[in-house]
């Protein structure tokens, strides 16, 4: 192991881990975390152009995005698995060679079926950086170290979405929709490389795996565990409220209050800009309180925004886009703080399994955001003011609480 590398954390009751990390160890993480949020949106611009140039319907086309998701949150739950059975190191670099290859092989594609194909292909191998980053994260600290260390990493997630569509927007105009693939490509390509020569295998030597009996044997013993399922629910329903947001907010600001995307498209900034600050308080000081009494924060900020976006929408039903994103601000920054600690807990339970955990708890996460997002849009679609939303989005902040109390803070 490289010596300016960390050496593994023995487990979760070990005595908190102070000494900085490596800069190139964490600008890696960010890359190797990039790459699916940006193969997911750089994309989306070109989408309409696609529809014509293979002469198919919308529908057709939006597969190339609701299947990369599918692809994407199946994808966790055996490459997770099987970074505890192999190594870190080989599995990560696979990932980021059938994305690579998917990537490439997109270009040349002579019909939305061969697209699509190969666009669900790029997706197994785009969530082995996040998923596997974490358990690499894991491996190197103690649990509380972790979760500043994720909270620090996943800052990349906010970036990623609002500079991937620019950019794409940018390839398709000035040289074609292929051009995004060609790029997604060659990053791929690059963090495949740049992993492969500074990347040490950081699985810890006493996890040895044992096959298939090992993964279910392990995936058993996390599902029977309290405070696991915990982590998981709180992850998941948490988060929840941001996907509910995106998706009904775009309606609700541009449908109903009559605005522009592109003054929705501002707005929304400032939401990700939240979530990026409770990031930072969460580098800052998961250390020093641990991670359940920071998911507690993170959670009261929740219930508060959601309160305040309720009270705001009932007293000014016509004020505006203010009234939903001043209180987000608070629930972006609770979705912060507490999104880097429930994942720290969840790949901490088992320390041996962090692979396999931080799979099952990013399936359990996107799949519910996926719902999320769905069941917003059509709630909205007949709705007159933003109430339905703000409703929405306060019932799971409650859940959300609910979950943290039931299998986490009660004795």
């Amino acid at each position: 192991m490289d010596a300016q590398t960390p050496k593994p954390a023995p487990g979760p009751e070990a005595a908190t881990d102070r000494r900085p990390a490596p800069l190139g160890l964490i600008v890696l993480l960010m890359a190797m975390s990039a790459i699916g949020p940006v193969s997911l949106n750089i994309l989306v611009p070109s989408t309409p152009g696609l529809a014509v140039l293979f002469d198919t319907k919308v529908e057709t086309v939006q597969l190339t995005l609701s299947l990369y998701l599918f692809g994407l949150a199946v994808s966790q739950l055996m490459l997770g698995p099987l970074s505890d059975r192999f190594g870190r190191k080989p599995v990560l670099l696979a990932g980021l060679f059938i994305t690579a290859a998917a990537s490439i092989a997109a270009v040349f594609s002579t019909s939305i079926g061969m697209l699509i194909l190969f666009r669900t292909l790029q997706a197994l191998g785009a969530s082995s950086g996040l998923v596997i980053g974490r358990a690499i994260i894991r491996d190197l600290y103690t649990r509380d170290r972790a979760a500043a260390m994720i909270g620090l990493v996943t800052t990349v997630m906010v970036l990623a979405p609002m500079a991937a569509p620019l950019i794409g927007g940018l390839l398709d105009t000035h040289f074609g929709w292929e051009y995004t693939f060609v790029l997604t490509g060659v990053m791929a390509a690059t963090v495949m490389a740049w992993a492969f020569v500074s990347l040490p295998e950081t699985r810890p030597d006493h996890i040895t795996g044992g096959g298939v009996r090992f993964i279910l044997g392990e995936s058993r013993e996390l599902l029977a565990d309290r405070k696991f399922i915990g982590y998981v629910l709180v992850c998941a329903i948490g988060t929840a409220t941001f996907f509910a947001f995106l998706g009904g907010g775009p309606h609700v600001v541009i449908s109903i209050m009559g605005r522009t995307s592109a003054e929705y498209g501002l707005w929304f900034i400032a939401t990700s800009g939240g979530f990026m600050l409770g990031n930072f308080i969460t580098s800052r000081t998961a250390q020093r309180y641990g991670v359940d009494w920071m998911i507690g924060i993170g959670l009261a900020l929740l219930l508060i925004g959601s309160v305040l976006t309720i009270a705001s929408v009932a007293a000014f039903p016509d004020g505006g886009p203010w009234t939903i994103f001043v209180p987000q601000l608070a629930i972006s920054v609770g979705n912060g703080i507490f999104l880097p600690n429930c994942v720290a807990g969840a790949v901490s339970v088992r320390p041996q399994a962090a692979g396999t955990a931080s799979g099952i708890t990013g399936f359990v996460q996107m799949a519910t955001g996926a719902v999320a997002a769905q069941a917003m849009s059509h709630i909205v679609a007949s709705a007159t003011t933003a109430m339905p939303l703000a409703i929405a989005m306060g019932v799971l902040s409650a859940a959300a609480s609910l979950a943290f109390w039931m299998f986490l803070a009660r004795r």
